[in-house]
């Protein structure tokens, strides 16, 4: 990992953390987000820790597991991280799905200020 930019090490652990929690106690998300921060969920709006994590938890899944298939990270000029997640959803049925997180440092910890997910559905 170490020969890996700076942004990408952090785009990549945070990701990988997010999951984690994710998938074991969504309850515990809330750590990872702050009181202005904003989450975009299948074109619903969320906005602040406690909405957040209230959607989250709120979800219908009692057991799901992500796999991820590809992730990118760049730095933005103001000095935050913006990701991009694709992979896949395994819960009742296994779905795709596309998410994309900026992260930025605040008092000492890189925290999620915008999130969006889309399941990656089809309509013909």
């Amino acid at each position: 990992m170490g020969d890996k930019p700076i942004w990408e090490q952090i785009g990549s652990s945070f990701v990988q953390h997010y999951y984690q929690l994710f998938d074991a106690d969504r309850t515990q998300l809330g750590a990872i987000y702050i009181d202005a921060s904003c989450l975009t969920w299948e074109g619903q709006q969320f906005q602040g820790k406690a909405a957040i994590v209230e959607k989250l938890s709120s979800l219908p899944f009692q057991k799901i597991q992500h796999s991820i298939t590809a992730q990118d990270h760049q730095p933005t000029p103001d000095s935050c991280i913006l990701s991009m997640v694709v992979g896949q959803l395994k819960a009742d049925d296994d779905l795709g799905f596309y998410q994309t997180f900026l992260l930025k440092s605040f008092q000492g910890a890189w925290v999620c200020t915008n999130e969006v997910f889309r399941l990656a559905l089809h309509s013909v």
